[in-house]
């Protein structure tokens, strides 16, 4: 695990850390779903010269010269994420997730201007709306949540929160929601109330570029996602969208701008100035990776793994939120275990698998200590596991939750972890 060599004369200290992150993730068990594995090519585009360049503006519309292979590359990234998401506009350059929500809002709202989006503590994003968040801060941000009972979306409640609310935009999409989103079903509540529909696909993006979930763009104003997770590219951002603008003359009547230029606009000079191209580069290696047939069988194995490890969990007695995954996550209920998410997520890190504690829809605990545990099987997918390697993770995660103090047993487990891992290498020469 030595190609870094200059890195290694330059800064020791960082190199040596470098080293044992990679240690880290090859010999752990990453079950974090917004996490993936890039791949070689997706490394080697983010590492060029590329970042080198400035860039501000857009291909053949820049404020520096010397940008003639930046736009052709850049132009590429946007061309491939219209084809893969079937997207009438793209914009590449968000740098992140959040990042893509604000420009978005920034296109279509004002401050004050209300948003109707998901309930943190019920699996949306703190872009949705949450308080200590920008989007709860800027606008007035009211909140939907799941059926107490299905632990799922509940449409009929929705419908008659936008129609009293009436929210100018409404938002689809989720951090922690193991179902599929009825995303026709939003765009028509949107359209009933004359408000834009925009959905933020991030986790789910992989599932839906090859239409294994509901693909929201042919009938949202606004697609926003992320380029890592499902999708497995380099971390960062992007834009999908209409060109046209139907709602113009509500909210802007004498602004001529379309929608696909708001929302240009509000990126770049609204929210960021230079773009990072060298990003921008790994975000067309991993289009093209993701509009290969491959692709599509990948994406199909990680809801197989999900739904193996689901069933696995549920027959070691824990309690899965709604009962199980449509999608490429679970949610763990640990009030029967008597303990809480942070204590059962710190003691599966102890024995190399990774997780994230994460609120439960209606918990009644701390975000910093709360009931869940959010486990997801694109990490794990992509090292090539398959159903039988889901079936013993899930056996060893519910050994090591049903019994968190006992040291023996976490000793145990974390010999069987170093022996499957030692089976899938994530990298071969890093």
């Amino acid at each position: 695990m030595n190609n870094y060599f200059n890195l290694s004369k330059c800064d020791q200290l960082v190199f040596d850390l470098i080293q044992k992150e990679i240690r880290r993730q090859q010999e752990g068990l990453i079950l974090i779903p917004s996490e993936n594995i890039a791949s070689y090519a997706v490394l080697e585009a983010a590492s060029t010269v590329l970042t080198n360049k400035y860039s501000e503006g857009y291909p053949h519309h820049r404020y520096y010269t010397g940008n003639q292979y930046i736009d052709e590359i850049e132009q590429i990234a946007i061309d491939r994420a219209k084809l893969l998401f079937k997207a009438e506009h793209a914009n590449v350059q968000p740098h992140s997730g959040s990042s893509a929500n604000m420009a978005a809002y920034m296109a279509v709202l004002n401050p004050g201007d209300k948003i109707l989006g998901m309930d943190l503590s019920h699996g949306g994003h703190l872009t949705h709306g949450a308080k200590v968040n920008f989007s709860g801060k800027l606008y007035q941000c009211i909140a939907y949540g799941v059926n107490k009972e299905t632990e799922q979306i509940d449409m009929d409640e929705i419908r008659a929160i936008a129609q009293k609310e009436k929210p100018k935009i409404i938002v689809s999409g989720a951090t922690a929601y193991p179902r599929l989103i009825d995303f026709d079903g939003f765009a028509k509540i949107a359209k009933e109330i004359n408000a834009y529909a925009m959905a933020d696909i991030s986790h789910i993006a992989g599932l839906c570029a090859v239409d294994l979930h509901p693909n929201p763009t042919s009938n949202h104003d606004i697609v926003t996602t992320t380029t890592h997770k499902t999708l497995r590219g380099p971390r960062g951002g992007i834009i999908l969208s209409k060109i046209e603008d139907s709602l113009k003359e509500i909210y802007s009547p004498d602004n001529p701008k379309t929608l696909a230029q708001k929302i240009d606009s509000a990126v770049m000079p609204g929210i960021q100035g230079g773009p990072l191209e060298h990003i921008i580069a790994a975000k067309a290696i991993n289009f093209q990776e993701a509009l290969q047939i491959n692709f599509i069988e990948y994406q199909k194995q990680i809801i197989s793994n999900a739904q193996a490890l689901a069933k696995t969990l549920t027959s070691n007695g824990l309690r899965l939120v709604s009962g199980g995954t449509d999608n490429h996550l679970i949610l763990i209920d640990c009030t029967n275990l008597q303990i809480t998410g942070k204590e059962g997520a710190d003691s599966l890190a102890e024995v190399n698998i990774y997780t994230n504690f994460n609120k439960i829809p209606f918990d009644t605990r701390p975000a910093l200590n709360p009931s869940g545990i959010r486990i997801g099987t694109p990490s794990l997918t992509t090292r090539g596991m398959k159903e039988p390697e889901m079936v013993i993770i899930g056996n060893l995660i519910a050994e090591i939750l049903k019994d968190i103090n006992n040291e023996t047993k976490k000793e145990q487990v974390r010999k069987k972890v170093k022996e499957l891992t030692d089976q899938y290498s994530i990298y071969t020469n890093l």
